[in-house]
């Protein structure tokens, strides 16, 4: 509840810390409840799990705090990143949030192949969803995330949801 009170005041998160712990309060939360309706009360595989849980809800929290940069700097005059001041995003900011979101990526996916097969086919849709943005935010110039909101289009949502589902059958993950 911090984090969305927060959301009422707070405009920018100039440490780290305050960063991290927004993140925690908004994101990772919401990865440890999924979990624990996922594991169905198997508390050592929620133990197993826990920390790739918060990476993944960090990971997707990070993708959109980059996607939705314009936004959330001209409407809501809210900067997430210590990395960027004012909303202002260069090619070594924009590098070093990428780099972070991956390493959050790398980290969940190992929990991700270790999730209940019920709950594996949505996360792990959601994950290369996520994955297939960031790769687009990466390859596009750091003046344009801050002009534009990058999206990912229905057909590609269609191919990746169909990827998502083959893999899964297949058991490749």
């Amino acid at each position: 509840m911090k984090s969305m009170r927060a959301d009422l005041n707070k405009q920018e998160y100039k440490s780290v810390e305050e960063y991290e712990e927004y993140i925690y309060g908004s994101a990772d939360v919401v990865g440890l409840m999924c979990l624990k309706v996922f594991v169905q009360g198997d508390q050592k595989r929620y133990d197993d799990l826990k920390e790739p849980a918060m990476k993944l809800g960090s990971a997707f929290q990070k993708v959109n705090f980059l996607r939705d940069l314009k936004d959330d700097t001209e409407n809501l005059h809210r900067s997430y990143f210590p990395h960027i001041k004012g909303g202002v995003i260069d090619k070594e900011s924009k590098g070093l949030i990428i780099e972070e979101i991956n390493k959050d990526f790398e980290d969940a996916f190992v929990g991700i192949r270790k999730l209940p097969m019920e709950a594996k086919f949505g996360v792990y849709t959601a994950f290369i969803y996520y994955r297939k943005l960031l790769r687009k935010l990466t390859v596009t110039k750091a003046s344009e995330i801050r002009e534009k909101r990058i999206r990912i289009s229905n057909p590609m949502k269609m191919v990746l949801l169909t990827k998502s589902f083959v893999n899964y059958k297949l058991n490749l993950l």
